[in-house]
């Protein structure tokens, strides 16, 4: 049986933290002076409200969770953020659509980087430091972050960590949850800071530094500025974002071993050179066919391939470029990749650089099976041999991700869009990268899209930032089972 009050609990607990983010946000307001800080005081004491009421209401409840109450607490908690999350822009004025809040707001937590802001420089500083930081919170993900700095959680979660945290390969750090929790929380803060100090050195101000490094290391793409990271022209400043998205698009883990100089398991990683290869390839075709369409110079051409291709493949979602108005197969180039993703445990989102390698090796080996139908012959990852249970659940992920991706296409279609942009916002939303095709490219946002596409895009932003299954799952008659 679902233990209900425990899952109450939890949530009551996590709003509390979310009351904490917000608190932070009213220092930033109260600091410039925005109009936005009485609507980050209202918000702030309605979360704290809420959920203090729903925790200690309910904190006496056995401590002990399982996997139905983990998957509906990790559910629950992207939409919860997100429903008291958009109170600020609803409060303030930004919006007077609650529908635009929400979107904006999940596209922030699930690192997604859509916009229905058509001139974001026009926000306060406190609304536009909450856009970056939702996406930095949501980065690591919401129940890692809680694992970390609330040891409360640490019975049952495991549990967690698992809903929030899918896919064929969950590498830990320490054998303690809790510990992995912290440890991942440590690098990302480092790596945070890092990239914030050298954008300083870059001649970026700290607040423009602070929200692109937020945004960058959770792979969301959130700018600033209304023309994104090309608003600042400076060579500098994109050669220390694409190197940070790619580091922010590695697992964490292999971060981990590199802050160790265990630099050998680094380049050992078969998904890690997968990786490198993918990005490597395609910003060589770019940048090479830029050069012989004498587009730009050698350095130019290299650094906008470069830069665009890492943010697709991380989907960030950073522009320097309108990659729809370059040559047709570039463009092409591009849409393929927001279907590669990062690596499993990284803060990209995706399909994942882990499954499309397996898918290769996997149907490789089908190849070779028809020649020699008697032999024995294994998918390997990194020199061992994956399970036949892995590699299924891989190929059953790719069915729903195309099915999905079909039929969400079809639903866009409905709504009038041509076949560009049902493809671009469905592929963009669901693939968490933010800026997709047609009506919905690089230079535009998502304003137009009508209220019942906005929240469908936004389921699709939840769907695609859980992998799926966690979402599915909910749906599944026998998961309410008793």
């Amino acid at each position: 049986m679902v233990n209900y009050r425990k899952i109450i609990n939890i949530l009551g607990l996590l709003l509390l933290i979310e009351g904490f983010f917000i608190g932070l946000c009213v220092m930033v307001s109260f600091v410039y002076g925005g109009y936005d800080l009485p609507a980050f005081i209202k918000t702030f004491l309605i979360i704290t409200a809420i959920g203090g009421a729903a925790f200690f209401s309910t904190r006496k409840e056995d401590s002990s969770i399982g996997k139905r109450e983990g998957f509906i607490i990790v559910g629950l908690v992207w939409v919860m953020f997100s429903i008291f999350g958009c109170l600020p822009f609803v409060l303030s004025g930004a919006t007077d659509s609650v529908t635009d809040a929400f979107f904006e707001t999940m596209s922030g937590f699930t690192t997604t980087g859509a916009t229905i802001f058509d001139d974001i420089e026009a926000l306060p500083h406190g609304l536009l430091f909450w856009r970056s930081f939702t996406q930095w919170i949501g980065g690591l993900g919401i129940i890692v972050l809680s694992l970390a700095i609330l040891p409360i959680l640490g019975v049952g979660g495991m549990q967690l960590f698992i809903a929030e945290v899918p896919g064929p390969t969950k590498e830990k750090i320490h054998p303690r949850v809790k510990d992995t929790a912290r440890r991942l929380w440590g690098i990302y803060i480092i790596f945070t800071g890092v990239q914030a100090l050298l954008m300083l050195l870059g001649g970026m101000n700290l607040f423009d530094a602070v929200n692109h490094s937020f945004t960058t290391m959770a792979t969301g793409g959130f700018s600033t500025k209304q023309s994104s990271i090309g608003h600042f022209d400076s060579a500098y400043i994109q050669y220390v974002i694409i190197l940070f998205m790619m580091i922010a698009g590695t697992n964490f883990t292999l971060s981990y071993f590199a802050l160790h100089r265990n630099f050998r398991k680094v380049w050992e990683n078969d998904e890690f050179r997968f990786y490198l290869t993918v990005i490597g390839i395609f910003t060589l075709i770019i940048s090479v066919g830029f050069i012989i369409l004498g587009e730009s110079s050698a350095e130019n051409s290299f650094r906008t391939a470069a830069f665009q291709v890492v943010s697709i493949v991380t989907t960030t979602g950073y522009v320097t470029s309108d990659y729809l108005t370059w040559f047709p197969l570039f463009t092409v180039i591009i849409f393929l990749l927001m279907f590669f993703g990062g690596s499993a445990g990284s803060t990209a989102a995706g399909v994942k650089m882990v499954r499309v390698l397996l898918i290769f090796r996997n149907s490789h080996l089908e190849l070779k099976r028809l020649i020699y139908p008697h032999a024995v012959m294994r998918v390997r990852f990194n020199k061992q041999v994956v399970s036949p249970r892995i590699i299924s659940n891989v190929m059953a992920f790719v069915f729903f991700y195309i099915a999905i991706l079909l039929f969400s296409v079809t639903v866009m279609g409905a709504m009038g869009y041509d076949f560009d942009t049902s493809f671009g916002a469905v592929a963009a939303t669901l693939g968490n990268i933010g800026p997709g095709m047609g009506a919905v490219g690089p230079v535009e946002s998502y304003s137009h899209i009508p209220v019942f596409g906005k929240w469908y895009l936004s389921f699709l932003m939840m769907l695609g930032r859980l992998e799926l299954f966690t979402v599915l799952v909910l749906f599944s008659p026998s998961f309410w089972r008793k």
